[in-house]
């Protein structure tokens, strides 16, 4: 018994050497490693958008810290009671880190909207 393929039309398209050159480096800047889902997603969209989330991994570990940082100082004021004026200046400058490379992600996706 063969299992029923989803996409059961093929293609078939000739190129060059140096088109097919082109063809895996845009493969390569848009990290896409299958050639018929590259050439699937240009033939049906023409073009593939390749986000670098480096910035967005970035915020996510600062988060991360803030919160941690946070949860370091409830459990201090639980156990001890109170809490020093350092710590809380510690936090609002993790928070003040946190909201500048956030305000410059969203320039960057609004720009990129824009297109």
């Amino acid at each position: 018994m063969t299992k029923k393929r989803r996409r059961c039309v093929h293609l078939h398209v000739m190129v060059s050497p140096e088109e097919q050159a082109l063809i895996g480096e845009r493969m390569a800047e848009a990290g896409i490693s299958n050639m018929g889902a590259y050439m699937r997603k240009m033939a049906l969209n023409g073009y593939v958008l390749h986000v670098d989330l480096s910035d967005i991994r970035e915020l996510v570990s600062l988060q991360r810290r803030c919160a941690n940082n946070l949860n370091q100082v409830a459990i201090h004021v639980n156990t001890y009671g109170g809490i020093y004026p350092d710590e809380i200046k510690a936090l609002q400058r993790d928070y003040a880190d946190l909201w500048g490379p956030l305000s410059d992600l969203l320039k960057k996706l609004s720009a990129v909207v824009e297109m």
